[in-house]
């Protein structure tokens, strides 16, 4: 079992940051690729960005690209989102999620979820 715990949702302005953490705790963090999604009102939900176990590779949505960055610190158990000049179109409960060595774009393929946070961006 892997845990985990996401914080740093909020509400902010549009053009805005915030700054996401996922914290994983139970089997070794290190053997997990890490995703981030999302998921608003009405809607599916939505693949946002992905790193590898070691964080030597990383792919985005087209929508966040050059905006959020995603990062791990396998000795802290940690998985950051870094998002900058976000957009109202952003406002969503954001989700991270763990898989066993390799990432995905599609969430059916994560084996553990944290509870998620919000995110809200006004006009």
């Amino acid at each position: 079992q892997v845990q985990l715990v996401e914080s740093g949702g909020g509400l902010v302005q549009a053009g805005g940051s915030l700054r996401l953490s996922c914290a994983a705790s139970g089997r070794t963090f290190s053997n997990y690729a890490m995703g981030w999604f999302r998921q608003a009102p009405g809607k599916e939900r939505e693949f946002v960005v992905v790193i590898s176990k070691s964080g030597g590779s990383t792919s985005y949505a087209d929508s966040v690209k050059g905006r959020f960055t995603i990062s791990r610190d396998n000795a802290k158990n940690t998985v950051y989102l870094q998002m900058n000049s976000l957009k109202p179109e952003d406002t969503a409960v954001y989700y991270c999620a763990a898989r066993r060595y390799s990432g995905s774009y599609y969430y059916r393929d994560y084996d553990y979820w944290g509870q998620g946070t919000q995110v809200t961006v006004s006009s």
